[in-house]
């Protein structure tokens, strides 16, 4: 693994851990499929409906599922 992407990974870890999903969003704009993976699962943690929201509309299936799981009645 590169330096570069063990940077990238730290930084992911790093978001998650504090919940900053705006970080997240901005290693998944920047093409990461980690932070992809970790924006999810940190806004579903978080029940954070928008982001989730955000990423199917973008045609993100994982977080069309996990959306659809947290607005079961």
């Amino acid at each position: 693994m590169s330096a570069d992407q063990d940077a990238v990974d730290e930084q992911i870890q790093d978001a998650a851990e504090r919940g900053d999903l705006a970080e997240l969003r901005r290693l998944a704009d920047a093409g990461s499929s980690d932070a992809v993976d970790q924006l999810i699962e940190t806004a579903t943690e978080l029940g954070a409906l928008d982001e989730l929201r955000r990423l199917a509309a973008g045609g993100n299936q994982d977080a069309a599922d996990q959306l659809a799981e947290l607005t079961e009645e």
